[in-house]
């Protein structure tokens, strides 16, 4: 009895122990599994993170080092343009400064019909427009003592004498006293004085003798001021029609073996960023110069073009003259470039959101195209509006490293 009372216990405990042990055991392996678990997450995170890095380093970089990303739906919202490169033929320039002139067939200078103190009338100013028989100044000699005294009275007492002479002379003509030579004399001199004392009576004013705009247009220039003794005949204003202008070209003396070869200009003013073409203007050439003027080295090219409205006379200008035609030239719209310290760049479409920043060399100049030395070639596409803009999305390559917080 008590053996067996001993194997029962003995087998409770080995029983209790066994358990204790697989317990152990269970609670090791899953341990171990654990860390298993968490090695293997740690590994896939890593492997994670790095894909996201090259995938930062693809977009940063681009296909190219230097290649500029900028989508298509934002090129087009800032209007950005390309065009391919293609040679053809483009003119030689020559690129100077002049100004632009009045022309002489559209002025007219206004005088003063007798002599006497001028007085301005109808606020008169450079630039005013005036239409034929305006009043613009009137003349008077009242108060002054002079030999000649007031022309209006003068002339209206030559006018009496010369009638009275001329009735004498019919009288006389009759009874053969003076021949046909006397009496035609004497009517020439009475219609003279007629007309001069009518001329007169029709432009006197209580102010004086008043002198009109014998056609209209502008005042170009005042050539008095008022209070003035002007002269019979002496210069008082200029007026000018404004419909035609010259533009004169001031050309450096080594251009002179290329003066004949000139066939028109374009000319951009100094308060205006149009350009304006002669040829389109109705203008021509209408002379150069064959030698140098005093104290200059430079030789005059004169053109002569019909006034759009909105060119302003004695303004100054840049200007290219254009000259013979070259072929295989290429060329790129100004639009195309952007400078930095004197350098000239384009940037050049790579595929349909990359472009390049591309350094060019520049030729000649017409003001709306320029002639591409080196840096591009046919075939390339080159963004010719909107390079700004392009310029601007470079900034986007700068993309910061990437960042991960646990």
């Amino acid at each position: 009895m008590i053996r067996r009372i001993s194997y029962y216990l003995l087998s409770a405990v080995f029983v209790a122990g066994m358990s204790a042990c697989g317990s152990n055991a269970h609670d090791g392996h899953d341990h171990a599994d654990h860390e298993h678990a968490a090695h293997d997450h740690e590994h896939s995170e890593a492997e994670g993170h790095d894909h996201e890095a090259e995938l930062v380093g693809k977009e940063a970089k681009g296909a190219h080092a230097d290649e500029i990303i900028l989508s298509a739906e934002k090129a087009r919202a800032a209007g950005v343009k390309v065009e391919e490169v293609k040679s053809s033929t483009f003119h030689g320039v020559i690129h100077t400064s002049g100004k632009v002139m009045s022309a002489s067939c559209d002025e007219t200078t206004v005088v003063a019909t007798i002599s006497g103190r001028v007085q301005y009338k109808n606020h008169v100013s450079e630039g005013l427009k005036v239409a034929s028989g305006t009043t613009l100044f009137s003349i008077t000699s009242a108060g002054m003592q002079t030999a000649e005294g007031d022309p209006v009275q003068r002339a209206r007492i030559d006018y009496e004498r010369a009638e009275r002479d001329y009735t004498r002379a019919k009288i006389l003509i009759k009874d053969r006293i003076i021949s046909e030579k006397d009496l035609a004399v004497a009517k020439a001199e009475y219609e003279a004085a007629k007309l001069t004392y009518n001329s007169m009576q029709r432009t006197r004013s209580a102010g004086g003798v008043v002198v009109t705009a014998p056609r209209s247009g502008y005042v170009k220039q005042c050539l008095v001021n008022g209070g003035d003794y002007v002269e019979a005949g002496q210069p008082l204003a200029i007026i000018t029609q404004n419909k035609h202008l010259y533009l004169r070209a001031e050309i450096p003396e080594r251009h002179f073996n290329e003066l004949n070869k000139i066939r028109c200009a374009k000319f951009r003013t100094s308060y205006s960023k149009r350009l304006y073409d002669i040829t389109e203007m109705g203008g021509r050439i209408k002379s150069y110069g064959r030698s140098a003027e005093v104290n200059n080295s430079y030789l005059p090219v004169i053109f002569e073009f019909n006034n759009t409205g909105d060119v302003v006379q004695g303004s100054y200008a840049e200007i290219y003259l254009i000259t013979q035609d070259r072929p295989n030239v290429i060329t790129l719209p100004l639009t195309a470039l952007t400078e930095e310290q004197g350098i000239h760049f384009v940037y050049v479409q790579i595929d349909a959101e990359g472009y390049r920043k591309q350094e060019v060399t520049l030729g000649e100049s017409d003001g709306e195209r320029v002639e591409i030395l080196t840096g591009v070639k046919q075939g390339d596409r080159v963004v010719t509006k909107g390079a700004v803009q392009v310029r601007l999305a470079s900034a986007a390559n700068a993309i910061p490293a990437h960042n991960h917080n646990h």
